[in-house]
């Protein structure tokens, strides 16, 4: 038999690799908006690169945020494992909202 420390310890593996995971995809998205410098104002490539890296990290996070909250995945994760992804979506999304 396992102990319930055996199945809590399981369970946040389990739950916490998606979040993790989606954050990181949230992290790399949000640097490269970040990163993205337009050469001038005729420069349509890059501030369609700079919308499109906001949209997949705001997208990403946003699903972080919607694994999360299911009732199971909350009762053992924190708030400290959601929190780094929610920060990553607000920064891209005032990067999105500044428009480049």
């Amino acid at each position: 038999m396992t102990s319930v420390d055996d199945d809590h310890r399981w369970l946040v593996t389990v739950f916490a690799v998606p979040v993790v995971l989606l954050t990181l995809v949230s992290a790399y998205f949000c640097w490269t908006a970040l990163t993205i410098r337009p050469s001038g104002a005729w420069d349509d490539d890059a501030y369609a690169g700079i919308v499109l890296a906001c949209a997949m990290s705001v997208g990403a996070a946003g699903v972080a945020a919607a694994v999360w909250v299911s009732p199971p995945v909350r009762r053992v994760l924190g708030w400290g494992w959601v929190v780094p992804a929610l920060v990553l979506g607000a920064v891209a999304g005032v990067r999105w909202a500044l428009g480049g």
